[in-house]
């Protein structure tokens, strides 16, 4: 029986990718469920085109700019063009979405930001690990998450008091 290698498709971070940026806009309640099942069939849509030729599991951060989807006080193109498919305009989609967001969707692991200093968050994580080259790299998001990986246990006790 052949091995198989590291899976190709990107199906569980896109999913997770668009069902986080779908979930903004229903928190906000002004986007009705239908125009949010339109939305994100064309982000998913828009990404998997987008990330086609950018996708490397063997090399999970290789592309990660590329894949990166931000908003900087600009909103994304890839988002823009999909909230257009259900009439949503730009100064809508700046009301409803966070100012400052970024989403990495990188083979095995979706993770994001809101805010230029908040923490990072992962929405996905496959439970097949990242291959082992991936460990020692050093990626601007790997630096940011080094603070975090122990928080102090008082302060978890204050959260959950």
């Amino acid at each position: 029986s052949h091995r198989r290698g590291p899976r190709a498709d990107m199906v569980p971070e896109i999913a997770a990718a668009v069902g986080f940026v779908s979930g903004l806009l229903r928190t906000r309640g002004c986007v009705s469920e239908q125009q949010l099942q339109v939305f994100s069939g064309a982000l998913r849509e828009a990404l998997t085109e987008h990330y086609k030729h950018h996708w490397f599991p063997e090399k999970p951060f290789k592309g990660s700019g590329y894949r990166c989807i931000r908003i900087n006080h600009r909103m994304d193109p890839i988002i823009s063009k999909a909230a257009g498919q259900i009439g949503l305009s730009l100064p809508q989609l700046y009301q409803l979405l966070p100012s400052e967001l970024t989403l990495w969707v990188d083979p095995y692991e979706v993770s994001y930001r809101i805010g230029e200093d908040g923490s990072i968050c992962v929405l996905y994580e496959a439970a097949a690990a990242k291959p082992p080259s991936s460990y020692g790299m050093l990626t601007c998001k790997n630096q940011m998450m080094l603070g975090r990986s122990s928080p102090s246990k008082n302060y978890i006790m204050t959260v959950s008091s």
